[in-house]
């Protein structure tokens, strides 16, 4: 059976700079951060004291609030992003499609949130005080399952959990499920909620967090000489993909194509990339051959970028090894400077912001770049945004673990 073509027919996020397409892309376009100082717990003796917060969430505009009481926080973003995405897509779910319509969302760490909060009641009360809920509101699999829940589909569900990558390579994977025939639709994306006591302190141990809270604003600065580490952010962005058929039956709107998808491993180190990008560019090239095209076809590249050295340094390296001479004539920027490092659901809020630069032929700048890394020597668009029609586009994720995901979009024709 040939391969099937899949397109994004809706976009859902709750992010640290908006809660819908509209603000979230009005945000990116006016250069605001959505980075502060953390307001939820005492920081006193973090090393990092900044991050950029979901604020103004309120759970029962999306999920009734008896059920997000059992919901971890992460579930709960990925339920209302779920919710937002496929109302943005007018998808009518009916009796007919509940089997051919799947879910597959990642996770990063899951519910870190509900782990701290019920080892100190085990601490504190004893084993008997545990929340029979607390297995089911922690595993990272279970945006997955409440999404398929709360929309009653039957389809292909699943969570990859893949570090930083995670959002990324499950899209991914239900991009394959359609193109192979298993599903019509999916709904498919990345949530996370770590800006927690362990989940910041974990992070400030390995030393891979910005200390620069004085200056928050200023904090995240992909490919800058003084970049000093990625800032924590938090949210969901789910996408919905559709089989193209289907899609034009039902007189959708088709913000893209998803043409291509690379997944692949450094094999090399637990947290740092492998230093010559092996395993970055073999998945540019993966996408790249998924998809059918040159590299010099791709117009712009929606960088991992999070403003640690090491990573900023080998990212550019694989690109300038995948693009050749080409990696200097297209864009290319990180948009993390605004939502912070989401981690599992990096992947999937930057490929929105990747579709929507291509919607509106606008690419996001990368805030706080002024002095630029001689060996991060690309078109990063330190000033204001850059207008330029995008036809082809890729968003990539390099994750702890060594793996590395690149996904690539095509203008709708």
């Amino acid at each position: 059976m040939p391969d099937r073509r899949v397109v994004i027919t809706g976009l859902g996020m709750i992010s640290p700079i908006g809660h819908n397409k509209d603000d979230f892309w009005a945000q990116l376009m006016e250069g605001r951060s959505g980075i502060g100082t953390i307001d939820r717990f005492d920081t006193a003796d973090f090393p990092a004291k900044i991050a950029a917060q979901v604020n103004n969430f309120q759970v029962q505009d999306y999920i009734l609030r008896k059920n997000a009481r059992r919901m971890d926080l992460f579930v709960q973003y990925g339920c209302a992003a779920a919710r937002i995405a496929v109302e943005d897509a007018g998808l009518q779910i009916k009796p007919e499609d509940v089997e051919r319509t799947g879910v597959w969302i990642g996770s990063g760490i899951g519910g870190i949130d509900t782990f701290e909060k019920q080892h100190a009641v085990m601490m504190q009360k004893g084993v008997g005080s545990l929340s029979p809920f607390f297995i089911p509101m922690m595993i990272s699999n279970m945006a997955a399952g409440q999404v398929a829940i709360m929309l009653g589909v039957r389809g292909p569900n699943g969570c990859t959990v893949t570090a930083c990558a995670s959002g990324s390579n499950s899209i991914g994977e239900a991009f394959q499920l359609i193109r192979n025939n298993k599903a019509d639709v999916m709904i498919s994306g990345g949530t996370e909620a770590s800006i927690t006591p362990v989940g910041i302190g974990g992070f400030c141990a390995l030393k891979a967090l910005s200390t620069s809270n004085e200056e928050p604003l200023r904090s995240c600065r992909p490919f800058d000489l003084k970049r000093s580490g990625f800032v924590m952010g938090e949210g969901a962005g789910i996408v919905v993909l559709e089989e193209m058929e289907h899609a034009c039956q039902r007189g959708a709107h088709i913000y893209a194509e998803l043409i291509g998808y690379g997944a692949t491993a450094d094999a090399v180190h637990v947290v740092q990339p492998d230093m010559e990008g092996r395993g970055a560019a073999l998945a540019f090239r993966m996408a790249l051959t998924e998809a059918g095209i040159k590299p010099e076809e791709v117009d712009y590249i929606n960088a991992h970028g999070t403003g640690t050295e090491l990573n900023d340094q080998i990212e550019t390296k694989a690109i300038k090894d995948v693009f050749g001479q080409h990696s200097y004539k297209m864009l290319v920027s990180s948009t993390k400077c605004y939502t912070g490092h989401m981690l599992g659901a990096a992947g999937a809020i930057e490929l929105i912001a990747t579709t929507l630069a291509m919607k509106n032929s606008t690419v996001p700048s990368t805030l706080n770049l002024e002095n630029p890394d001689p060996l991060c020597d690309l078109d990063y668009i330190p000033g204001p945004p850059r207008h330029k029609e995008i036809n082809i586009a890729m968003s990539d994720s390099l994750g702890f673990g060594g793996h590395n995901a690149a996904l690539i979009i095509r203008k709708a024709r």
